[in-house]
């Protein structure tokens, strides 16, 4: 095996990693629709913290990988219209998942500020924090932006 042959088994892997993180924060989306505690929604945390990991990991190898492929593998160029589309596509889906991620960290906020003033029970405007129509709608577009990346990847149009 060369080492662009281990360089694209990388980029695979880190679009797993991207996929699998978005599944994560999925779960974490349909879960926290039902949580109305403080510590129920700070529950999440670490399981949120889990996702940003793998979805930074996925988000940086196939970005970082896949442009170091784009100069090193014969055939491909960095201006092919496909790679040019994955880029633009790429750095939308990084700006959406941020935006996603500011959404839903307000219910975090809130249920640190509702613990610490000593309120442990449910609370409405907590759970209406964590049912954002606004988080849900970033989350829906970034993973079909990240579909329509897998897309390009896969089928290369115009390649």
């Amino acid at each position: 095996m060369s080492f662009d042959d281990w360089m694209r088994a990388l980029h695979v892997l880190s679009a797993f990693s991207l996929v699998a993180g978005t599944t994560l924060f999925w779960v974490l989306v349909v879960v926290g629709r039902r949580t109305d505690t403080p510590e129920g929604t700070l529950r999440l945390g670490p399981v949120a913290k889990v996702g940003n990991a793998t979805v930074g990991i996925g988000m940086g190898g196939t970005i970082i990988v896949g442009v170091y492929l784009a100069f090193s593998v014969g055939g491909y160029d960095i201006w092919d219209g496909w790679i040019i589309a994955a880029l633009v596509l790429w750095f939308i889906g990084a700006e959406l998942g941020r935006r996603t991620g500011a959404a839903y960290l307000e219910g975090a906020k809130k249920a640190e500020e509702l613990q610490a003033a000593g309120q442990t029970g449910p609370n409405a405007e907590l759970l209406a924090i964590n049912r954002t129509s606004r988080g849900l709608l970033f989350q829906a577009l970034t993973s079909a932006v990240i579909l329509l990346i897998l897309i390009d990847m896969i089928w290369k149009p115009g390649a």
